[in-house]
């Protein structure tokens, strides 16, 4: 397992993965839907799947001593650290947000949705849409990825619309304001969204294994 991980660290994976991490700065972007940048930290781990399909990586790995299993997991351990790397980034800038620059003009003017505890609840919603609509999707065939992305980009653009809307109606006016009102409330939900986060990528890696063991390549 320990080397399985290395090699998606450090071979499998596309360099874009790594460099979409940079996404997580569209958090400072007052005017802007910034719950993209988990789209786009997303986006940089379907290239490591597009890249590793390319180079017949998922064969390769098979035709080592290892079992199936342990190459979905190695894989889905890949994903859960960039998306971690990701959330963390976007965590860091949303407290910048919520303290230091929250009473600067752009923040307080901006019609979009702002960096908030519930932005961060979001942004794990989308990471999870991506673990079990597109890596599981993806692993129905270990080559197909169009379908599973189409599926995904289709999450996302309801959670990000959902997300712009809830602000503007009435009782979650709360929910726009730069320095995070009612913060009780906005980190129930994070924790909530980090336990659905938690509970669908387990899920979503079992349900991989298991598609995964009935593919004869």
């Amino acid at each position: 397992m320990k080397n399985l991980l290395i090699n998606e660290l450090r071979l499998s994976a596309s360099p874009l993965s790594y460099i979409f991490l940079t996404a997580a700065l569209m958090t400072m972007l007052p005017g802007y839907p910034i719950l993209m940048s988990a789209f786009f930290i997303c986006f940089g781990n379907f290239h490591t799947f597009q890249n590793a399909r390319e180079a017949n990586d998922t064969l390769y790995s098979v035709l080592l001593p290892v079992s199936k299993n342990d190459i979905v997991r190695a894989r889905f351990v890949f994903i859960i650290v960039i998306q971690s790397a990701g959330f963390l980034l976007c965590a860091a800038l949303t407290a910048l947000r919520m303290t230091v620059l929250s009473d600067t003009k752009p923040y307080t003017g901006n019609s979009l949705m702002n960096a908030t505890p519930v932005y961060l609840a979001f942004v794990l919603l989308i990471y999870c849409a991506f673990n079990i609509l597109f890596a599981a999707g993806f692993y129905k065939t270990a080559y197909k990825i169009g379908i599973p992305f189409i599926r995904f980009g289709s999450a996302v653009f309801i959670l990000v619309a959902a997300a712009e809307i809830l602000p503007h109606l009435p009782g979650l006016t709360f929910l726009h304001s730069p320095k995070g009102e009612r913060q009780g409330v906005q980190f129930a939900a994070l924790a909530a969204a980090a336990v659905v986060y938690c509970v669908f990528t387990a899920a979503a890696c079992r349900i991989s294994q298991k598609r995964f063991e009935k593919i004869d390549l």
